[in-house]
């Protein structure tokens, strides 16, 4: 699941009790890789996945009783499988799952992991005790200190986090602007959708999505940032080849812009590249524009099928970039700290 923690914050505010199932260990196939994580409320009900299937079901039941169980509380349990003989999956693997329960009084822990994972990746460090006592997670400052996305040894807990939701600002809201969005609806981009036209927007957006009108839209690249800049991704494709130029050009100028992507055919592509050139841009900026969009080998021109190809593209993107947001500074609430 993305990061996992926004899900903990709100069933300990909803049922003040969860347990969040990571894969710790497997050997041979499985159906998901170490560090998948889903978390669990004690009815039942789930956020995230490790695989489906019986692996899954035997999980949720034993992570729903651990949550229930008060003797259990702010513990990590392990249990192995080896899927064919226990579970009758085909996988043929071994799995080794952690069980960690959380009760209220690590509410403010959540919430100061789930607000950080807002900023990026991250990594923690927690002693567990000889009974399986999770102690407090302590943030580490510097994405190579933690290799693995989970590991257990000699008693310390060391977990790497992935970046939350990468913000996007996509112009424009024709047809594939629409499919694109819609593209994006479950994946871990937040959405600034954007066009000059007032009726532009459909009646319903998915609930990452934040629609704004704005009759200049460069506009949004003059307003005040109101905190920390955030790197995000830009896609370009109104109705007016002007305004895509225009767009380019303040995107160009912004900071905290990763990447600057506008729809467009190769003709489209070598005219706006000499334009930018013509207006100062150097090689070293040019680089972060793109245009066509979109991974190669999708030849169909259905916005259905070039959102599926931008999706792709953004989330390879999104990986490649993959740097953990290094905090520092102070002591963060619920016991954690910095190392």
């Amino acid at each position: 699941m993305r990061n996992p923690w926004s899900a903990v914050r709100d069933l300990l505010e909803r049922h003040g009790r969860c347990a969040m199932v990571s894969v710790l260990a497997l050997q041979g196939s499985a159906p998901r890789e170490v560090g998948a994580r889903m978390v669990v409320a004690p009815d039942g009900s789930f956020h995230g996945t490790i695989g489906g299937g019986t692996l899954e079901y035997e999980a949720i039941a034993m992570a729903a009783a651990q949550a229930a169980d008060a003797t259990s509380a702010d513990a990590l349990k392990l249990r192995t499988f080896t899927l064919g003989p226990d579970l009758g999956q085909c996988c043929g693997g071994r799995v080794t799952l952690a069980v960690e329960s959380f009760s209220a009084a690590r509410l403010d822990e959540a919430r100061c992991l789930a607000e950080l994972a807002g900023h990026g990746g991250f990594a923690t460090r927690a002693a567990i005790g000889a009974q399986g006592e999770v102690g407090p997670r302590e943030i580490v400052a510097g994405e190579d200190t933690v290799d693995a996305p989970l590991a257990l040894s000699a008693g310390l807990l060391e977990e790497r986090f992935a970046a939350g939701e990468t913000r996007l600002v996509l112009f424009g809201a024709g047809h594939v602007g629409r499919a694109i969005v819609l593209a994006l609806a479950s994946l871990p981009f937040r959405v600034t959708w954007v066009d000059s036209r007032a009726n532009a927007f459909p009646a319903h957006a998915p609930r990452s999505v934040e629609a704004r009108h704005l009759s200049d839209p460069t506009a949004l690249f003059r307003e005040p940032a109101g905190g920390e800049v955030r790197p995000a991704e830009v896609l370009i494709m109104t109705h007016d080849h002007a305004l895509d130029l225009a767009i380019a050009d303040a995107a160009l100028r912004a900071p905290g812009i990763g990447g600057v992507g506008m729809i467009g055919s190769a003709t489209k592509a070598a005219r706006m590249v000499s334009r930018l050139r013509a207006a100062g841009y150097g090689e070293e900026t040019l680089a972060r524009f793109r245009c066509p969009i979109g991974i190669s080998g999708i030849a169909s021109k259905e916005p259905a099928a070039i959102a599926i190809s931008v999706a792709a593209e953004l989330m390879l993107r999104r990986e490649q970039a993959g740097a953990f947001h290094n905090k520092r500074g102070g002591r963060l609430a619920g016991g954690m700290r910095l190392v």
